[in-house]
């Protein structure tokens, strides 16, 4: 069925709906990478901030407000954690987000079980109304990812304090014998990754798909790290790149619509993320990476 220009409006409305979660983690992680920090646990923290914040939906009497902040208040504590482990106790960053990963995949499962009685779906939130576009829902994460993208390259290119987080992860040595704590700076950077992420994950389950079910995030962190490499280490271009992811996923919805439950239909929902590797691929941008990427600074 062709798309006409009513069904293109919504297809717009509904990419950047569904470009939050991707864009916003890789925006954070474009921050903690900036800082020579890696973070491949992504997937496990936007995976358990979901679970967290459908936890706390219904423990706090259905408040979205609560779900959002416990999401995020988890991201932090789990980046916060990630980079005490890197940071301080010079652990392997790959080996720490695999545990991360492994760790949250368990863990949701066990505490879907202990609260709602069952290893895979917690029951339905209650998805507020805010802004209609094209008939379709728009939530107001939405211009806050935008701004996010726009706020954070402010800050790594136009301020002191950018400045000085880019030398972190360029030449640690010399960014301290001008006065800056890199280890201060490096956990910094590593808890707003994770909170980006925890808050992307909070918005899965508690405004995009209205319940935490195992495995929401569907790689969708894998494809932020993915997003941090296409985009060259720029959040204005994740912005592009999250989009990209958004536009392939509504269109891919649109399609299996038109279907009915067959093979095809629900091969349809791998189009975004082979989309997704061939952008990266295609547009593989020569933005440089951080020269102290990944590795543990070691005070002379």
């Amino acid at each position: 069925m062709p798309i006409e220009a009513g069904d293109l409006a919504a297809l717009t409305v509904m990419a950047f709906t569904a470009m939050v979660p991707i864009t916003l983690t890789a925006i954070g992680e474009i921050v903690g990478e900036k800082a020579g920090v890696v973070n491949i646990g992504l997937e496990g923290i936007m995976l358990l901030a979901a679970w967290t914040a459908v936890a706390a939906y219904f423990l706090s009497g259905g408040s979205h407000i609560a779900g959002y902040t416990a999401g995020l208040a988890i991201g932090l504590l789990l980046g916060l954690l990630h980079g005490v482990i890197v940071v301080y106790l010079k652990g392997d960053q790959i080996v720490s987000g695999v545990g991360l990963n492994l760790f949250a995949a368990g863990a949701t499962v066990v505490g879907t079980l202990a609260l709602w009685g069952n290893y895979a779906n917690s029951p339905p939130v209650d998805v507020p109304q805010f802004i209609e576009i094209a008939g379709q829902r728009v939530s107001p994460l939405v211009p806050l990812t935008i701004l996010m993208g726009v706020a954070v390259w402010l800050f790594l290119n136009k301020t002191v304090a950018g400045l000085r987080l880019r030398s972190v992860g360029d030449d640690p040595r010399s960014a301290e014998a001008m006065g800056v704590n890199v280890y201060r700076v490096q956990i910094a950077a590593a808890a707003f990754a994770g909170a980006m992420a925890g808050l992307s994950g909070a918005y899965l389950s508690i405004d995009y798909i209205g319940s935490f079910t195992k495995m929401i995030t569907a790689g969708r962190g894998f494809i932020a790290l993915a997003n941090v490499a296409f985009s060259g280490w720029n959040p204005l271009l994740a912005l592009l790149g999250g989009f990209i992811f958004g536009f392939f996923e509504a269109l891919a919805g649109f399609a299996k619509l038109q279907l009915e439950a067959t093979a095809e239909s629900y091969l349809l929902q791998s189009i975004p993320y082979v989309a997704t590797l061939i952008a990266v691929a295609l547009v593989s941008r020569k933005g440089r990476m951080p020269r102290w990427l990944g590795r543990p600074y070691v005070k002379e």
